[in-house]
């Protein structure tokens, strides 16, 4: 497997850099570190720390190594090591690294919960729906083409699907695997992609809009305090987030900087994207010089929006699925039973 290919799990990349922060704070070597930790990790980690080892012993820098795994350490990650060797603080920094990873970790299973769901809700609705097309409706088709029943439009077709179900089980179940892997190898090579198509759903935007200021504040805190100029900051941020009119609103930030004003003067071009509280929190922290310190009190409050926006979105979604799932699964049973209604009055007749 490429270097470029590898990935490492959440706790396994917390707990790579924790232990790195914590043993160069009590005064080990890096090269020491590194044959400490692979004395007890095996996969994907143990090649990331074999890789580490070969280029700390060729005379490389710690930040050229990450390089090679973005799919573990992405761009602000590497620039922030790369910012800490030239300073000398790379204990620190690994540090402020830790708490970096550990909230967007927390960040991400926000997500997930919200998602979670809805997800079952459909799998739950998929279930219910196999079962009566393979079980349910053959039996029930049998009965109304022995009685000869005219039936409506509705029921032909759950009966064409069911029987096309069975007779073409082993086809069908390849197509839908195909298309599952298909999906799955477009989300791997064009992530970017499907991602900018979710966050354009209505209910989604105005999250997804949330998340991106709140990766930008955070990210923006720990490029500022690892010494990495805010021209450059910016920029590296400007690719990290996923929408394009936040990404826009970034980059005119960092022409705007590049002219000679400050940070906030961007953000205030951007009103309808930047919230007027970022606003004001910014020019506060230009005056006093505190302008990372700023950045991260508003990411920890845009985590606060995104937690209550996520609850919004949760309970909006809740009765809307359900509303969705009851109305097939009805639109299903009147399917059957009008049929069986029809027969009914015939006999009364």
């Amino acid at each position: 497997m490429k270097t470029e290919d590898l990935t490492l799990s959440d706790s396994e990349k917390i707990g790579f850099v924790t232990n790195m922060s914590i043993m160069l704070s009590a005064g080990i070597s890096i090269l020491e570190i590194v044959d400490s930790l692979l004395e007890d990790v095996r996969g994907n980690q143990k090649k990331i720390l074999e890789t580490l080892r070969e280029d700390l012993t060729q005379g490389k820098r710690l930040y050229s190594s990450f390089e090679k795994f973005p799919s573990v350490f992405d761009q602000v990650e590497v620039n922030i090591i790369r910012a800490a060797e030239e300073a000398g603080t790379l204990e620190v920094t690994l540090d402020d690294m830790t708490t970096y990873i550990k909230k967007e970790i927390e960040f991400k299973d926000k997500i997930k919960a919200a998602m979670a769901y809805p997800v079952l809700i459909l799998i739950a609705f998929g279930g219910v729906l196999l079962m009566m097309l393979t079980f349910i409706i053959p039996k029930i088709s049998q009965v109304f083409l022995r009685l000869n029943v005219v039936l409506p439009l509705p029921t032909k077709i759950l009966i064409f699907v069911s029987n096309m179900l069975l007779t073409y089980t082993i086809p069908i179940i390849s197509i839908t695997a195909a298309i599952l892997i298909f999906i799955y190898l477009l989300y791997k090579r064009q992530r970017r992609l499907l991602l900018t198509f979710i966050i354009s759903l209505p209910l989604v935007s105005r999250l997804a809009k949330e998340m991106d200021i709140t990766r930008f504040t955070r990210s923006l805190s720990l490029l500022l305090s690892a010494g990495i100029p805010i021209t450059f900051a910016l920029e590296l941020i400007q690719n990290a987030v996923l929408k394009k009119e936040v990404s826009v609103a970034i980059g005119h930030c960092r022409d705007v900087v590049l002219s000679g004003r400050r940070l906030s003067d961007g953000l205030r071009d951007n009103k309808k994207i930047i919230p007027r509280i970022m606003i004001k929190i910014t020019e506060a922290g230009e005056k006093s010089g505190a302008l990372e310190k700023s950045m991260l009190d508003i990411s920890e409050y845009m985590d606060y929006q995104v937690g209550k926006t996520l609850s919004t979105v949760t309970t909006l979604l809740e009765p809307i699925m359900l509303i969705f799932v009851g109305i097939l699964i009805g639109g299903m049973m009147l399917s059957i039973i009008a049929p069986i209604y029809s027969l009914i009055g015939q006999v009364g007749r």
